[in-house]
């Protein structure tokens, strides 16, 4: 069951990279130049109150230097990069080794 909903978060956020890359590529080509969203102006425009219930969030539980570094390094980062990136994690979790004795196997 955990499998499942690891796999299918990871569907979601390869989705939600998809949409994303393909704003980027839409911008980009109507600028005439590589355009590229970083995650805060993305997830700002989604929601922009999330992102400050999220830096209280991190800020009681973590402390403010893990904010910091989250937010120094990886809200300027590009959001279908990082998207791309968490849609793996969440692959390599849910991931299920084949069995090593083969497909019939008693």
């Amino acid at each position: 069951m955990v499998r499942f909903v690891f796999r299918m978060a990871s569907f979601v956020v390869l989705c939600l990279a998809v949409i994303a890359a393909t704003m980027d590529s839409i911008a980009s080509v109507s600028a005439s130049q590589f355009v590229v969203t970083p995650l805060r102006m993305a997830w700002v425009e989604i929601d922009p109150t999330s992102l400050v219930r999220f830096r209280v969030f991190v800020e009681d539980k973590a402390g403010a230097a893990i904010w910091q570094i989250f937010d120094a390094w990886l809200l300027p980062q590009p959001a279908f990069a990082v998207l791309l990136s968490l849609a793996l994690i969440f692959w390599m979790i849910g991931y299920k080794k084949p069995s090593p004795a083969g497909r019939f196997a008693a």
